[in-house]
Parts: C-alpha cells; structure tokens; sequence
C-alpha cells in the first residue's frame, strides 16, 4: 500500500516534485498509457538514491524514465511510482575536453552544449531522443557513432542505495544493450570524452544529421523510435518492407509509410494497438524470413 501523504513529505524536505495519479500519455513520446500512483521528478543523485531507499524499503514497485521517447506504456497503466530524470536533473558542465551530464539532460542539448563549446564527437548522435542517462543505458547510437565511443564513465545508484562510478569497460556497453540493461542500477551523470573541433563544422555536420532524420523518419507522428532491434544478418525496417507491411494498421497504430522500422500513433492509437500490431509483424516476417525480431522500446506495465 502506498502511502502519498508520506511520500509527499519525503518529496517535500527533498525538494522534489510529485504528481499523484499521474497520466503516463503526458510523460511518453508515444502519447498513450495509463495513470501510475505517482510520478516524481528527480533533481539531484542523492534524491534519488533516498527515494529509492525508501521504496525499496516499503516494497513499492517503482521505475525510471527519462523524457519517455523509448517506452511503450500498458493503457491499464502503472501500479507504482514512476521516477522521471527530466529537466529538473539536467545540469550540463564542460571540464577541459570532458562534457559532464546529470542523467535527466537530453541528449540534443548536450550535442548543442558540446557544439557551444567547440567540442567534437557528439555530431552522429544529434537528434536521438530521449536523455543522456538513456541513451547510455542502451549504448543509442546512429549513423556508425554509439554513446560506447565517447562515455569515459557513468556514476549510477546499485542495489544498495550507493552512488558509484563505472568505467566505459565495466559498463559492457553493446549494440542497444549496457550492464544497465542486465541490472536494476540507475544512471545519475555520465562523462564522456570529447575533442576539440570547429563550432561551424560540428554544427554542419549535425544540421546534416538532422536533415537526414528528417527526410528518413517519421518525426511528425507520436513513437517510441525504432521498434525493433536490427537482427544479425539484416535490418528490420528491410524484412518488414520485404513483407510488404508498410502502412499496415491495428486500430490507430501504424507501420509508418515513410519508414517502415517506426511504428507510429495516428492519433488515437492504444497500448493493445501497438502491442497487437508488433505481435502481427514479427509472427508474418519470422513465417516470411526466418528472422526473429525484437522489440526495442521497454514496455511499462
């Protein structure tokens, strides 16, 4: 049983923000999902670290999000305590060649900051959505650079409620995968390693980027991203195109036209929607190819 009256206290001598019964289609790019007991935003690691304790010790079911761009959210919602690292834990510093982010910062801005301060190296990830703490979670990456090839560390909250520090090595950062995947640690801040460049050539290059997303994806409609992840040997946008499965629909979820690797919301489109349709392509392409496909966003039920 949750205690609001408690957990607001708590919020308040921490200086967090809480919203009880809070919509999840407010909070999630996809813009559908249920209520969740409450939702609290994050403004420091040791906050954190103390809301956790305190879940963890009254056995209350409890998840992070960042800005919501890689997570499908159930319509029934979520019967616990969403912890959001947003705009309230988004401190952006540069130390020599060196960009520190507290994990709620996105990843554009920290891009714009690294363009800001004549720093090279984050020109490929411009345009990704979604947090910096995220983007290292799952190693997010485009066109040939992942966060693996600049993050030098990551501080992050382990099972005991301590704020510790991995190295790149130690955080087994892989195709869409991360020790953060594997276990339930919370990234707090990441460093990462850049090198000194012009502001004009790095800020070409992510106009460049951005224009080739633009031209490429659907950035018009509600989505997680890509929704499934690239199978050895091919890619999903490619099997699902092959299938000829471009603009298939379940109610108001949709195989977008313009890239068949997004699933997008219409307008009106349900988590059952979108878990229906993911359930229909991956069953005709593994009948059609031989490929399994896997979902990319984390579902939140």
């Amino acid at each position: 049983m949750i205690d609001i009256c408690e957990l607001t206290s708590l919020c308040d001598e921490l200086g967090c923000r809480i919203t009880p019964n809070c919509s999840l289609s407010e909070y999630i790019t996809f813009r559908f999902g249920g209520p969740c007991s409450a939702l609290i935003s994050i403004n420091s690691a040791e906050s954190a670290a103390r809301l956790i304790r305190y879940l963890k010790d009254h056995e209350i079911r409890y998840e992070i999000i960042g800005r919501g761009s890689n997570i499908i959210a159930c319509d029934e919602g979520f019967d616990g305590i969403i912890l959001m690292f947003g705009s309230d834990f988004a401190r952006i510093e540069r130390h020599g060649d060196m960009l520190i982010c507290q994990a709620g910062a996105l990843l554009a801005s920290a891009c714009v900051h690294a363009q800001q301060e004549s720093l090279s190296g984050m020109e490929n990830l411009f345009g990704i959505p979604g947090t910096v703490g995220g983007a290292v979670c799952m190693n997010a990456g485009a066109y040939g650079s992942e966060m693996k090839d600049i993050v030098v560390s990551a501080d992050y909250i382990d099972d005991e409620c301590n704020i510790r520090t991995f190295t790149n090595e130690e955080m087994a950062l892989s195709y869409r995968h991360s020790i953060f995947t594997d276990k339930h640690y919370v990234i707090t801040s990441v460093t990462m390693k850049l090198v000194q460049g012009d502001p004009d050539e790095i800020r070409r290059a992510m106009n460049e980027c951005m224009s080739k997303r633009s031209a490429k994806q659907p950035l018009d409609f509600p989505s997680a991203g890509s929704t499934f992840k690239r199978p050895q040997g091919s890619y999903a946008s490619l099997l699902i195109e092959q299938c000829g499965l471009k603009g298939m629909t379940c109610g108001g979820a949709m195989v977008s036209e313009k890239h068949s690797g997004f699933i997008i919301n219409k307008g009106f489109a349900t988590c059952a929607d979108v878990l229906e349709l993911c359930g229909r392509i991956q069953q005709i392409v593994r009948e059609k190819t031989g490929y399994e496909l896997e979902l990319e966003p984390v579902i939140l039920k």
